[in-house]
């Protein structure tokens, strides 16, 4: 599996920004997928996970009702809208997915970055 990460960038605080992840290869084996972040210094962490049968979420509780997960499945897509940010959420945003077998895949990452 292959994931690519897309969308972001420099952006005022209380802006917004789209996040897409589009994955490839062996795609019928993702189970479920997520977003992690890591800003500088810091370890990384959870931002909002999306399970496949159910299309249930959660999220990091710093995010919740600003951020929404999503998954198009019939695309190999996964999206994460951000709105309200904050300079804290400053950090490289990666997508994550693991596989039936129990195999985690990684993107390269994509940095946000907020401005106050």
């Amino acid at each position: 599996v292959q994931l690519v990460e897309s969308g972001g960038g420099l952006v005022q605080a209380g802006g917004s920004l789209r996040l897409s992840c589009a994955a490839s290869g062996s795609t019928l084996s993702i189970n479920a997928m997520a977003w992690y972040r890591q800003a500088p210094g810091k370890q990384r962490e959870l931002v909002a996970a999306i399970e496949s049968g159910d299309g249930s979420t959660n999220y990091l509780d710093t995010v919740k009702g600003r951020f929404t997960i999503s998954r198009d499945s019939a695309k190999n897509m996964m999206y994460l809208q951000m709105n309200s940010l904050k300079p804290e959420d400053t950090a490289v945003y990666y997508c994550y997915s693991d596989t039936v077998a129990g195999r985690g895949y990684w993107g390269q990452g994509t940095q946000v970055t907020v401005s106050s």
